[in-house]
């Protein structure tokens, strides 16, 4: 399942983040669960139609996995998670996707941003959306421009100037968050 997944992927960088997501995510939960990271099975089945890219899921915990630009995150939990990291595109239409991914307010609080600033705002916006779809397990077929769902907590996270990255948690007690890198577990 999962090389019909990487065979998707069109681009060679895109693959390469697939991959290295799918390692990290295999290492990580061989080391919580006592396995050796080939023997952690990986289920991206979509619930809907039974092709190869639905939410990842692993017995005994929730996770989330996701990859933008030079960044690959994967989140772990007891509650559903949802992970999204997104590179800021100085060159995306902000106006134009604001207005069909975003609530009302989103987009008016937009206006308030230029340049680079507003690309970051746009960018902050959308991840945190994305984690919520991607914790409630709609991803974006969901509706990315209604407010958060009562019980799901969101907490941005800070990545660097060329990132954003936001997780979310199906909650009602704010998520308590460790960001480790995942080089040595690599090595």
């Amino acid at each position: 399942m999962e090389r019909g997944r990487l065979a998707a992927y069109v681009r060679e960088v895109d693959r390469a983040r697939f991959l290295l997501g799918v390692t990290i995510t295999r290492r990580a939960l061989g080391r919580r669960f006592s396995l050796l990271a080939a023997s952690v099975s990986l289920d991206r089945t979509c619930t809907e139609c039974g092709k190869p890219h639905g939410k990842v899921r692993a017995e005994g915990v929730e996770l989330s996995v996701t990859h933008s630009g030079d960044l690959v995150g994967v989140a772990f939990g007891e509650r559903p998670v949802g992970l999204d990291v997104e590179k800021v595109d100085a060159g995306v239409d902000v106006d134009g996707v604001a207005r069909v991914a975003l609530s009302a307010d989103d987009v008016r609080a937009l206006a308030e941003y230029d340049g680079i600033a507003k690309a970051r705002a746009f960018t902050a916006y959308w991840t945190r959306r994305e984690a919520v779809l991607k914790a409630t397990g709609e991803g974006l077929r969901g509706e990315l421009r209604g407010p958060v769902p009562a019980g799901i907590q969101v907490q941005e996270l800070d990545v660097g100037a060329d990132h954003r990255a936001a997780l979310a948690v199906v909650s009602a007690e704010p998520p308590v968050v460790r960001i480790e890198d995942a080089t040595q577990l690599l090595s």
